[in-house]
């Protein structure tokens, strides 16, 4: 039985310009994202796509409306409260891995878990079994200057993954990889979503990621439309193009 693992309602976001009038970046945003599936989220630039996906996240809070990750609402959640759930259930991934360059793959893995009170045994042990996943149990010691972008970018994924989240959140992430790296990654998303059924929703500018996508929506005007609801998602790749 599928389960929602990520659910937004009426989300809002509304900031003031530099002319002093509202800017409605966010206007009754509707999503639920279930374990197992895959959605990603087009639109053009300024758009809103990160936001929303920081909305998502617990990283920024919604003018009005609620979010809830894995069933718990974060609307009216102190800071400390967020964190948690941040930690436990969402795993980020960025178009820049914002690794640290000083430590290994293996640290940059296991870090999380150690900053969350694991041993180190068991931290590098969960670090070592996501690292063979992505394909670099050759280069558990490199660090990230040793390795290349797709290697750099497959580290970040396993990081993500590394307090088994029940929801990825990727923006751009194969925005700064040639094309057969961001295939790769492209692969390695899909199965991560398939084999370890965790939910994703990422923000990207890419056809070929987009249609591993079991969902696709265009975040226009603050909302959110299905892109190809009719089985047919060429149209709006068609448009720019």
């Amino acid at each position: 039985m599928m389960r929602t693992v990520l659910e937004a309602t009426g989300v809002t976001k509304r900031y003031i310009g530099g002319d002093g009038n509202p800017v409605e970046v966010l206007q009754g945003v509707d999503l639920a994202v279930q374990g197992g599936e895959m959605i990603a989220i087009v639109g053009e630039s300024g758009s809103g796509k990160s936001t929303l996906l920081h909305i998502l996240g617990a990283l920024d809070v919604p003018t009005s409306g609620n979010v809830s990750i894995g069933g718990q609402p974060t609307a009216g959640q102190p800071d400390d409260v967020l964190a948690g759930a941040r930690n436990r259930s969402v795993g980020f991934v960025f178009q820049f891995h914002h690794l640290l360059r000083e430590f290994s793959a293996l640290e940059n893995v296991s870090f999380p878990l150690r900053m969350a009170g694991r041993s180190a045994a068991e931290a590098d042990a969960r670090a070592r079994e996501l690292l063979e996943r992505v394909g670099l149990g050759k280069r558990l010691n490199h660090r990230p200057g040793e390795l290349s972008g797709g290697e750099q970018q497959r580290t970040a994924v396993a990081r993500a993954l590394s307090a088994r989240p029940e929801i990825i959140l990727a923006d751009e992430p194969s925005g700064n990889l040639d094309h057969a790296n961001g295939e790769r990654l492209h692969d390695l998303l899909a199965e991560v979503v398939r084999d370890l059924r965790v939910g994703m929703v990422v923000v990207t500018h890419n056809r070929s990621l987009a249609e591993r996508a079991h969902r696709v929506y265009k975040l226009e005007d603050g909302r959110l439309a299905p892109v190809g609801a009719d089985g047919n998602r060429s149209g709006y790749w068609d448009a720019k193009e």
